[in-house]
């Protein structure tokens, strides 16, 4: 026992320091372990077939047969190569420890069990936080759509030269390169309405000739 422990302390230790180590760097993107997705597709699949293809008992087998498939499916999505080991290396700290303090054998694998469960789920929602965070944070040029703003490098008429405008776009104070095909020239301190997109380039109109459209 006390051998288990050492070597999924070491083992599981070490690759999570150098995991640590690589995402600091850049290098440590989640898709390049992650199998959990591949998994639960995978056991969705084959499950949904056998109970499409082996279950004639009906309308109560097919509930059962979704219930367990959705509840194992929502299982596999947990497991990943970080959350596995994560929960190696917690399972090895604290079933060490456990021995060291002198519980018995039963009380080791009950606390390493559990540490190891607990940074399994913990590794898992930590790194959906931050997906999602990520994702919120992320700036979409599209829901500049609409907004006003105010002209802070003139911008040509007719689509001649592009210039840039201020606005705020999710709560933030934003610049962008725009353009007008409106014939006249767009000064400094101008206010402009975003009428459409042109890649991270935006198409203006002053506002008075917006209102009147």
């Amino acid at each position: 026992m006390a051998l288990l422990f050492l070597v999924c302390a070491v083992v599981g230790g070490t690759i999570l320091i150098c995991q640590f180590v690589l995402t600091l760097v850049g290098l440590g993107g989640e898709h390049g372990g992650d199998f959990s997705h591949d998994m639960a597709h995978d056991f969705a699949g084959d499950a949904g077939h056998d109970a499409a293809g082996g279950d004639t008992h009906g309308a109560d087998g097919n509930d059962n047969a979704a219930s367990q498939q959705h509840g194992s499916s929502w299982l596999f999505a947990v497991i990943s190569f970080r959350t596995v080991v994560a929960a190696a290396a917690f399972f090895g700290l604290v079933g060490s420890a456990a021995q060291s303090a002198g519980q018995p054998v039963g009380v080791q694998l009950l606390l390493a069990v559990a540490a190891g469960v607990g940074a399994m789920y913990g590794v898992h929602w930590l790194i959906r936080s931050i997906s999602r965070l990520g994702t919120d944070a992320t700036l979409r040029v599209k829901n500049a759509l609409g907004q006003e703003g105010t002209v802070y490098v003139p911008i040509a008429g007719s689509r001649a030269q592009a210039g840039k405008i201020q606005l705020k776009v999710q709560n933030r104070l934003v610049e962008y390169e725009a353009v007008t095909s409106t014939a006249e020239r767009l000064a400094t301190g101008t206010k402009v309405r975003v009428v459409g997109l042109a890649g991270n380039v935006l198409e203006v109109e002053p506002v008075k000739m917006a209102s009147v459209v």
